[in-house]
């Protein structure tokens, strides 16, 4: 079973010993349309954009004007209707799948922790790259190169243990931490 949810943010328990937490809101979805497979086509509000294209799936699934974003979902529900979150409260552990935050162009030294030369005065050699070819064979530089270029949005999936699920507020609380930024949409699946 999958469910999209948000990220809110970390904490951590107070029992002792404390464990670092994360707290993930499920997104309230609408089921549209399912298969015989349980895959489902799930519609779920997020800001304010539309288009055309969106007005024609809310008119076909006959939706409000809210529900402006669909995927693809296996889903608990054998009909259309709520997502039923029911399935939550006995999970253990899930796999939670979030886009890493940005970081856009970076250099070797942020992207690939390179040390540099030295800082001092007279080096001409500070954040750079350095050496990046071979001898004369094979003459190039081979693929996979550690090079400056763009780091992080990168798609993520971690596993982690389930703490409790409240279903009147929808909060998930997991062990330990996933990737992005706070207010980041991401996937969880069930694993146990």
């Amino acid at each position: 079973m999958e469910y999209i949810v948000e990220k809110i943010g970390m904490s951590r328990t107070v029992s002792v010993p404390s464990i670092p937490v994360t707290l993930l809101k499920v997104v309230e979805a609408k089921v549209c349309e399912v298969d015989e497979n349980k895959r489902a086509i799930v519609a779920y509000p997020r800001g304010k954009r539309i288009n055309k294209a969106i007005m024609g799936q809310q008119k076909k699934y006959n939706l409000s004007s809210e529900y402006n974003r669909f995927a693809t979902l296996t889903v608990p529900n054998s009909e259309p209707g709520d997502l039923d979150t029911a399935p939550l409260k006995e999970a253990k552990v899930v796999k939670s799948t979030f886009f890493s935050k940005g970081r856009g162009f970076s250099g070797v030294m942020k992207r690939w922790n390179f040390a540099g030369g030295p800082s001092s005065h007279g080096s001409r050699f500070h954040r750079r790259v350095g050496s990046i070819g071979m001898c004369e064979w094979p003459g190039r530089v081979q693929p996979g190169q550690k090079m400056p270029g763009h780091y992080g949005n990168t798609k993520n999936t971690v596993k982690n243990e389930v703490i409790s699920f409240d279903p009147e507020s929808g909060i998930l609380v997991v062990k330990g931490s996933v990737a992005g930024a706070n207010g980041s949409l991401g996937r969880v699946r069930i694993v146990k």
